[in-house]
């Protein structure tokens, strides 16, 4: 990306080099008194020499660049379907307790500690994928109901639009 930035700066920096070069085609004395064609108000309209070419060249591959570098800006970077994949993504990236990943053994507190934890964590994860779905379904529904109040207002609109009509 950094590449692509330096190549971006330095195509610009050229451009307006170029731009700041060349000589406008109203810039002769005698074009002012009207010493040139009838139809060339700015200068005959020839084909461009060296530096309109690369001045072309360079404002193409301007524009190139800006619409790449906003089309690979515009992509997620971390790409979730759901609120459901971020809560399974937070817990495992979630650090275990260091009960949980102490060696079990047949005997001793060891062994009482670590299934518990485990059922404990399996609860809390449970939990929070209730929540987040209690939480997306409370959003669905508030965003059915502004849907239909903005489609009761537009039904409105339309109706006193036609009676205005209508008289």
């Amino acid at each position: 990306m950094e590449i692509i930035l330096i190549i971006y700066l330095v195509v610009s920096i050229a451009l307006i080099g170029i731009i700041l070069l060349q000589q406008g085609k109203g810039a002769e004395m005698g074009a002012s008194f009207g010493a040139g064609g009838a139809n060339t108000v700015f200068g005959a309209a020839g084909s461009g020499n060296v530096l309109t070419k690369t001045t072309t060249v360079l404002a193409i591959l301007f524009f190139a660049i800006a619409l790449g570098i906003s089309f690979m800006k515009s992509k997620p970077t971390v790409e979730t379907d759901s609120v459901i994949d971020e809560v399974i993504t937070e817990q495992e990236a979630a650090p275990k307790s260091l009960e949980a990943e102490l060696p079990t053994t047949e005997g001793g507190l060891e062994a009482e500690v670590a299934p518990t934890e485990q059922k404990q964590d399996a609860t809390t994860a449970e939990e929070k994928l209730k929540d987040a779905q209690s939480k997306v379904e409370s959003d669905i529904d508030k965003a059915k109901a502004k849907v239909e109040e903005k489609t009761e207002e537009v039904a409105k609109k339309e109706e006193k639009k036609e009676d205005e009509t209508d008289k």
